[in-house]
C-alpha cells in the first residue's frame, strides 16, 4: 500500500514564490507536483494542508503550536507520517514544542523550510522538502524531527545558528539521527514501542522569561525583569554555568526562588553543558535552588517549562520534571 503523507504549511519561505514582477508571494501547494515534479516518482500519496493564516516564523506563537497539534490530533491515523513546513528562524521552538506536546508519538513528524524560496532556481527547499517526504514515509525515525540540508536533527536538540548559508541548523550534542546522500543514512536508535494512544497536550504557560547575561549585568537591570510576573526564569550563563557571585546577583535569584519561581541555569555556548561547583562562580546556585539545565538547548528549556507549567501546579512537580530526559532531549 502507498504510505500517505499530510504537507502542513505554517508560512515561511520555503511557501513562498516570485512573480515576473519580481515579487515574492505565497505558493499554492496545489500545484506542487507541477513545481516539484520529482515528487511522482515517489510511491506516496501526498496531502496539504495549511494553518488558519500562515505567518512568517518571527511571527510564531504558542497558538500556533496548539493548531498545529490539534491537527496532527486529528489526522494522526488518517496518515504514515507528517511534514511541517515552517521559517527557519523559530523552527527549533515549535518542533521542540510538539516533541513535548505529543507523547506515545509512533509515526515521524519532520520539520522543515528552506533559506531561499521555493521558486528560486538556486533554492534548496526542492531537496529539503523531497527528502523530508521520503524519511517520513519511510518511518524509521517515530519522533519530532528537523530536516535541513542533507542531515535530520532530533527537534528538541537542534538550534538555527546559521542566517545566511543552507546548512543553518545544528545538534551540538547530540548525534544526527540521519545523513541523506547517495542514499539515507540512519543512525541506529532504538525506539520504545507503545499501544498507548497519542496523546495530545494541548495547553502552554508562556509566563517564562529568558535573562542571557553579560557584562554589564547591573542590580537594576536584574530587579526589572525578575519583578516580571513570571513563573519560571531561564537563565543563559557563562561556559559551565558560571554566574556572578555578587552578593545582590544571588540575593535576587534567592528571592526568586522563595516566590516559588523556577530558575533554570542553561549555558550561552552551543556545546557543552551546565556543571553546578565546577567552578566557584556557580557552586552556590545548588545550595539556593537553582536548577541546572544540563545540555538544554535554549529552545527546548523554554518550550519544555512552557508544557510542564501548564500541565503541573506543584512546582516541584515541574522541577523535577525539568531535569530529567522526557523524550531525549537531555544528556544522561
Amino acid at each position: 500500500m502507498k504510505k500517505s503523507i499530510l504537507l502542513i504549511y505554517t508560512g515561511g519561505t520555503i511557501g513562498m514564490i516570485r512573480t515576473k514582477n519580481g515579487s515574492l508571494i505565497p505558493f499554492n501547494f496545489d500545484n506542487l507536483k507541477n513545481q516539484i515534479p520529482e515528487l511522482e516518482k515517489f510511491d506516496v500519496k501526498l496531502d496539504h494542508q495549511s494553518i488558519k493564516e500562515p505567518i512568517d516564523s518571527s511571527n510564531m506563537h504558542p497558538n500556533v503550536w496548539i493548531e498545529l497539534a490539534q491537527m496532527i490530533e486529528d489526522e494522526y491515523k488518517k496518515y504514515d507520517g507528517f511534514v511541517i513546513l515552517h521559517g527557519s528562524d523559530t523552527m527549533a521552538y515549535t518542533a521542540s514544542a510538539l516533541s513535548f506536546m505529543l507523547k506515545n508519538l509512533q509515526k515521524p513528524i519532520v520539520f522543515t523550510g528552506s533559506q531561499l524560496p521555493i521558486g528560486i532556481a538556486r533554492t534548496d527547499a526542492k531537496e529539503n522538502l523531497i527528502t523530508s517526504i521520503e524519511i517520513a514515509s519511510q518511518n524509521k525515525t517515530p519522533e519530532v524531527c528537523i530536516y535541513f540540508e542533507y542531515k535530520l536533527f532530533r527537534a528538541n536538540r537542534a538550534t538555527k545558528i546559521n542566517a545566511s548559508n543552507f546548512e543553518a541548523f545544528a545538534s551540538p550534542n547530540f548525534p544526527i539521527l540521519a545523513q541523506a546522500g547517495v542514499s539515507i543514512q540512519y543512525h541506529s536508535i532504538n525506539y520504545e514501542k507503545t499501544n498507548e494512544p497519542l496523546t495530545v497536550l494541548k495547553e502552554i504557560n508562556s509566563e517564562v522569561l529568558l535573562i542571557k547575561l553579560h557584562p554589564g549585568v547591573n542590580q537594576k537591570m536584574m530587579e526589572h525583569m525578575i519583578n516580571q510576573n513570571v513563573k519560571a526564569i531561564v537563565i543563559e550563563s557563562y561556559g559551565a554555568g558560571n554566574v556572578s557571585e555578587e552578593k545582590w546577583f544571588l540575593s535576587i535569584l534567592e528571592k526568586c526562588i522563595e516566590q516559588q519561581k523556577l530558575v533554570i541555569n542553561i549555558t550561552q555556548c552551543l556545546v557543552g553543558s551546565v556543571s553546578h561547583g565546577m567552578y566557584q562562580t556557580s557552586a552556590h546556585l545548588d545550595k539556593i535552588g537553582v536548577i541546572s539545565g544540563s545540555d538544554l538547548t535554549t529552545e527546548a528549556t523554554i518550550t519544555k517549562l512552557m508544557v510542564l507549567l501548564a500541565q503541573y501546579q506543584n512546582m516541584e512537580e515541574v522541577k523535577n520534571r525539568m531535569q530529567k530526559s522526557l523524550c531525549g532531549e537531555l544528556s544522561g
